[in-house]
């Protein structure tokens, strides 16, 4: 009877095991953390030479997929918090995700050579106040000697990648009087480009098909003149005139 009784007392204990084996991972289940948060999209868009961000700041810890559009005319890039997108084409359009683990203000930018230093770069805040700021496009005009009665005109054609005067000669090599010189300068070419008398003016960025007029005063002796593009001197874009 004794025997009967324990054993009864061992498949009652034993059976509270089963039902607890069957409970509790039921249980379990039902406090099992909530899944990952979805990712923010963040919208870029690149041109010479600027970004546009749909937004500029994000909570840490947050995963974010930037896609970035090129409705530039030439390739850019786009880099944060070590990683890149490869060389984007005009028009096109490419996607990194990253994820924002520390707070901060963070530095975002173009990576191809000079492009930054032109305006695409900018700051993207994680876990703090948003930064306001403008991006522009950076289209130099500085003119140290400007005048307004020119005694000479110059007709400056630009192209990938050289320039040539009116006539379709090499600009480089060419011999001007001294005094008030006009450049009437228009872009042939397929590419961004722009006409930099070094020292004297940094004329405007044109587009395909644009073109701008200016006057500077210049004194006899030799002047260099280059493409502010980045790569465009290296390609050729770069040459000297004489003033006598």
């Amino acid at each position: 009877m004794r025997r009967l009784a324990i054993w009864g007392a061992v498949t009652v204990l034993a059976g509270l095991g089963i039902v607890a084996g069957i409970v509790l991972p039921a249980s379990s289940a039902s406090t099992s953390p909530a899944s990952a948060s979805k990712a923010i999209t963040i919208t870029v868009v690149a041109r010479e030479w600027s970004f546009k961000l749909s937004r500029s700041s994000v909570p840490v810890g947050s995963t974010v997929i930037f896609k970035v559009t090129n409705k530039g005319k030439i390739g850019h890039d786009f880099k944060i918090n070590g990683k890149k997108t490869p060389l984007i084409a005009p028009g096109k359009t490419k996607s990194i995700t990253v994820v924002f683990k520390k707070k901060g203000k963070l530095p975002f930018l173009c990576t191809v050579t000079g492009h930054a230093k032109l305006g695409m770069k900018g700051t993207f805040s994680v876990g703090v106040k948003a930064v306001t700021t403008t991006t522009t496009t950076t289209t130099t005009t500085t003119t140290t000697n400007a005048c307004t009665t020119p005694t000479t005109t110059v007709v400056v054609q630009m192209k990938e990648y050289t320039f040539l005067k009116g006539d379709g000669t090499a600009l480089s090599g060419s011999t001007f009087p001294a005094g008030c010189t006009q450049f009437q300068i228009s872009n042939v070419g397929n590419e961004v480009h722009n006409f930099d008398i070094s020292g004297v003016k940094s004329g405007a960025l044109l587009g395909p098909g644009q073109n701008e007029t200016w006057a500077v005063n210049l004194k006899a002796g030799q002047y260099l003149f280059v493409c502010d593009v980045p790569f465009h001197v290296d390609r050729g874009m770069t040459g000297n005139f004489t003033v006598s």
